[in-house]
């Protein structure tokens, strides 16, 4: 078995779509970002590339490359996924905490954790979201910003 953590940070930014998840979430703000700026699936896919020892999601989809100009961020996951398995690894469960002053994610969590575990191509009990204030402080508790952090656990694929 082995562990990976994940991180991302993002700025929100006027008249951008909010993708966190892979779930559309309605407002005003969005992430800024090469991609879609989905934080928590670009910590997920950070992990798991981690785990399996095989660098991390800049290496994988430099910002520098065009193609992943507006990228759907489920890209980055499922390639993420298929490159560790390619690597012996099949992904065993997934912890992710999203910090966000604004808005409020309470509602929206099971909808993440659904089009998580869809991605991955496992079962929603393996995938755990939970989102959490930033209490007023740093750039995410004064709502100008949004983070993730994820734990992976990968296995010996079968």
């Amino acid at each position: 078995m082995r562990v990976g953590i994940g991180e991302d940070l993002h700025r929100l930014e006027e008249g951008r779509r909010l993708v966190l998840g892979g779930v559309t979430i309605e407002g005003d703000v969005g992430l800024a970002g090469h991609s879609d700026a989905d934080v928590l699936l670009h910590a997920i896919a950070d992990a798991v590339l981690g785990a399996a020892g095989l660098g991390d999601l800049g290496a994988h989809f430099p910002s520098s490359d065009e193609r992943w100009a507006g990228a759907d961020s489920g890209l980055f996951l499922t390639e993420a996924l298929r490159i560790a398995g390619a690597s012996g690894w099949a992904l065993a469960n997934v912890d992710a905490t999203v910090r966000a002053e604004r808005p409020r994610l309470a509602g929206h969590l099971a909808g993440m954790r659904e089009r998580i575990a869809e991605l991955a191509g496992v079962s929603a009990e393996q995938v755990n979201v939970k989102a959490k204030s930033g209490e007023g402080l740093d750039a995410i508790g004064r709502g100008e910003a949004i983070g993730a952090t994820a734990v992976v656990l990968l296995e010996a694929a079968p």
